[in-house]
């Protein structure tokens, strides 16, 4: 019931606490029952006027191999209770050890899986899930299964354990009484069954729901300038308020499913527990039960439905985290490209990237690259330009591997790309792009992660050719300065070339720039390229470019247009042949001479 195996072996670590945790839990039902035994054949004793003797009864005959002796005095049963509790309390106190360590252990193995399940992926991760949606998955879908491996596993075969070690002992008092209680208590499961049908698929819509909302609200907060400058937010207000009413409808769904069946598992506990006790009642009327040993019964009787009672409890929130597997396994088992095996780009000093006759189609019928050819060599910069639509990036990303060509084949340094593994191939390529991320902490953090092992004369030189380093050590805590989430506490123009500095740290054979000085100042898209056109010296270096006047010092440009490549050459051989890179130097000085009259 419940019982994901698959989910279990990927978490195998925790199997091991969660069998220590179902021993604390049986320690200490036996630990109660001990204690409450000793306590019953007490008031026998006082009753009947006896000395404590624990031979009297089949019970105690049964009880005896526990004990030092057959007569045990007043002060001993004393000191056994005693123990009994303090081995109690030691036992829950290791269960929430146990407990905590199962769950944390699952919680670190999934949240492992799935961020290297997104590495693999790299950007085809958003064919199976959202990014919001991925982030809800690894924080609170991954929380939900706390209970799941924490709680509910453990419980699930305590359960199992402690009535059937309960019928054992009341057996020997009354038979009658044990059978009534144990036919009762798989009356619990199979109320829980019959609710786990109808609360997969309201839990499946909640999550559902939970994950639009989520979708919702990160594209409303990342666009809300351009709603408010559209005059659009109120209707997006309006909008999202009708996707939270909707998620609040069907968590009210859950929470009513919970209460109702919280109902169902009472009514049949205390039911089961109260047909138990009138049996004893029953048995104790007609004389074949001492008085000590109806309060045994009676004692003992609420133990047999607590587990699955607490079961219950628990079944609902590992629902939840159930329906949150769901998702993550979907994401774990979405199909990666394997490359099967994998070559090595042969050591050089230099690396040759040939496109030949490469053709590209998003959806399989509208081609967006068409038979296009060129070569990437180092010793000057290749650039590509065209206008938006035409298939610069496209090509970008088909060198970078993000996108697998439909025809033709691109080779770095002879090896075929489909035959090179990603990590082999960002081992020789990096990319800057407009939308280079750079992450919270300092400087010096955002710089070392291109390479850990990078010394300060290394940094420095980094520093330098990004035209960078004036500006690092005017700052009063020069590398050690705090950098916000995204770069936000620096302008454009020094994320550009604090990512700059980055990959010259990486030290890459070959480096695509993507509109990596689109938006930032002139003074800084200066600085770039005058540090591109320096590592285009010894680098393969392409760029792709919307800025045309900042190529004409490139070895070759590549004109595109509607995905194919149009024209080849120099600046002044492209000009001279006064067609499409003519055409689109002289509207851009066109466009540029009129802002400068503004």
């Amino acid at each position: 019931m419940m019982i994901n195996k698959r989910l279990i072996s990927i978490c195998d670590e925790s199997k091991k606490y969660m069998g220590l945790t179902i021993l604390c839990s049986w320690i200490g039902i036996i630990c109660n029952i001990i204690i409450v035994l000793l306590i019953g054949q007490l008031i026998n004793v006082m009753v009947a006027g006896q000395t404590l003797n624990l031979t009297s009864g089949s019970l105690w005959t049964a009880m005896s191999d526990y004990m030092l002796t057959k007569h045990v005095s007043l002060t001993m049963g004393i000191i056994i209770i005693v123990i009994a509790l303090i081995v109690k309390l030691v036992s829950h106190h290791l269960y929430g050890t146990f407990s905590y360590k199962s769950s944390a252990n699952a919680r670190a193995t999934l949240r492992r899986l799935v961020y290297e399940k997104l590495l693999r992926l790299g950007m085809d991760y958003q064919k199976s899930e959202k990014t919001s949606g991925v982030v809800q998955l690894s924080i609170e879908g991954v929380e939900q299964l706390e209970i799941y491996f924490g709680k509910y596993i453990p419980q699930f075969f305590y359960s199992l354990l402690a009535p059937l070690t309960l019928f054992v002992v009341i057996s020997f008092i009354s038979w009658q009484a044990a059978l009534v209680f144990m036919l009762c208590v798989p009356l619990i499961p199979v109320s829980i069954i019959a609710i786990m049908k109808v609360a997969k698929r309201i839990l499946k819509e909640y999550w559902n729901n939970y994950a639009n909302l989520g979708d919702t609200f990160l594209e409303n907060l990342q666009g809300l300038t351009t709603l408010k400058v559209y005059g659009q937010d109120d209707q997006k207000h309006i909008e999202m308020n009708e996707e939270a009413e909707a998620f609040r409808r069907i968590t009210m769904k859950v929470l009513s499913m919970q209460l109702n069946s919280i109902n169902i598992m009472d009514l049949i506990a205390f039911g089961g527990s109260a047909l138990g006790t009138i049996v004893a009642l029953y048995q104790f009327k007609n004389g074949n039960l001492q008085v000590g040993d109806l309060i045994v019964i009676i004692l003992l009787s609420s133990e047999f439905f607590i587990p699955l009672r607490l079961l219950g409890s628990y079944f609902h929130i590992a629902m939840n985290g159930m329906a949150a597997s769901d998702r993550i396994f979907a994401l774990l088992d979405t199909e990666e490209e394997v490359v099967k095996s994998p070559k090595v780009i042969p050591a050089s000093d230099q690396l040759n990237i040939k496109v030949e006759n490469v053709n590209f189609s998003y959806d399989g019928q509208r081609q967006v690259l068409k038979d296009i050819s060129l070569d990437l060599t180092p010793g000057g910069l290749t650039a590509i330009v065209g206008e938006s639509g035409s298939g610069k990036s496209t090509m970008a990303a088909l060198l970078l591997a993000q996108k697998k060509v439909n025809h033709g084949q691109i080779t770095l340094n002879g090896v075929r790309l489909s035959d090179i593994a990603p990590e082999e191939l960002y081992r020789h390529v990096s990319l800057v792009s407009a939308h280079s991320h750079i992450f919270k902490g300092t400087l010096r953090d955002n710089l070392l992660m291109a390479n850990p092992a990078a010394t300060m004369e290394e940094i420095e030189q980094a520093l330098k050719t990004a035209r960078l380093y004036e500006f690092v050590t005017s700052l009063p805590n020069g590398l050690e300065t705090e950098v916000a989430e995204n770069g936000s506490s620096l302008s454009g123009g020094q994320k550009q070339r604090l990512a700059l500095a980055r990959v010259i740290l990486a030290n890459r054979q070959a480096i695509i720039f993507d509109e990596a000085t689109s938006n930032i100042d002139v003074e800084s898209e200066e600085a770039i390229w005058d540090a591109i056109y320096d590592l285009s010296e010894t680098k393969t270096i392409m760029v792709i470019s919307h800025r045309l006047s900042s190529v004409k010092r490139a070895k070759m440009i590549h004109v595109f247009k509607l995905g194919e490549l149009v024209e080849s050459g120099t600046h002044e051989a492209l000009m001279s042949q006064d067609e499409v890179y003519a055409h689109m130097v002289s509207e851009q000085q066109q466009l540029e001479s009129i802002r400068e009259v503004r």
